[in-house]
């Protein structure tokens, strides 16, 4: 089982988007993928038309005799099975209070699912805290889309220190670029020096409004635009990825 963190420090950046598509072409591969969105705003269960079966279990699922089997739901979509946000702040902080000082209970609680899976797809809250912790444990892969501006490099730094800072293994991180515009000449510049930083994915997923229009068609872009440049741009990145990820 292979656990990848859709992760960046900032929002804004694609994040939810990326890995919804990502999930959903991993499934369509034939790998049996879930879905966990640990994110307070629920971006990810909204697209995938889900509601969590309690909103109020969440101190459950996470504590040491936790059962993710009780809160994973099916989607419409062969494969793919989700555990969804109850779309609550307050869910999150004690997310947050419930991970302080346990650096392994995520990495504990997804070894339940293991022969269970081929990949977990974690879509995770911006920020530093204990559970980003957890998860940057827990994760086989934390994967971070970044927009090719000078914010977005200096984010970028701020994780790589932070890796460093914790001690966690900085080779579990690796980036791709979104919403790039190669019309703009600053865009290029970054990713050009960027590309040079062996973490970078040579695919990345450019500013389109298909990726956009998720949210009105609530789906993944390859079920409502499967012959779209937004499409083909996350197929390649899939592919990319997979080959990266999978022995």
């Amino acid at each position: 089982m292979i656990t990848v963190a859709l992760y960046n420090l900032k929002g804004g950046v694609g994040k939810t988007a990326s890995c919804v598509n990502l999930a959903y072409l991993a499934a369509k591969d034939g790998f049996k993928t879930l879905l966990w969105d640990i994110d307070p705003q629920g971006s990810t269960t909204f697209y995938y038309k889900v509601k969590p079966k309690d909103a109020h279990a969440i101190k459950s699922l996470i504590s040491k005799d936790a059962d993710l089997g009780n809160a994973i739901l099916a989607t419409e979509y062969e494969n793919l099975e989700i555990i969804g946000s109850d779309n609550a702040v307050k869910s999150f902080d004690i997310m947050v209070e419930e991970m302080k000082g346990q650096k392994s209970r995520l990495k504990g609680i997804l070894k339940q699912l293991e022969k269970e899976y081929d990949f977990v797809f974690i879509d995770c809250p911006p920020g530093f805290s204990a559970l980003s912790e957890n998860i940057f444990h827990a994760a086989d892969v934390v994967l971070m889309p970044i927009i090719p501006t000078t914010l977005s490099i200096r984010t970028y730094n701020m994780v790589k220190d932070y890796f460093k800072e914790k001690d966690l293994d900085s080779t579990k991180l690796m980036c791709f670029f979104t919403m790039a515009d190669l019309r703009k000449n600053m865009h290029n510049e970054i990713m050009e020096h960027l590309y040079k930083d062996k973490k970078f994915f040579q695919n990345y997923i450019p500013y389109l409004s298909d990726v956009e229009k998720m949210g009105i068609h609530r789906q993944p872009i390859e079920e409502f635009a499967p012959s779209s440049y937004a499409a083909k741009s996350y197929r390649d990145l899939w592919t990319e990825i997979k080959e990266g990820v999978v022995e």
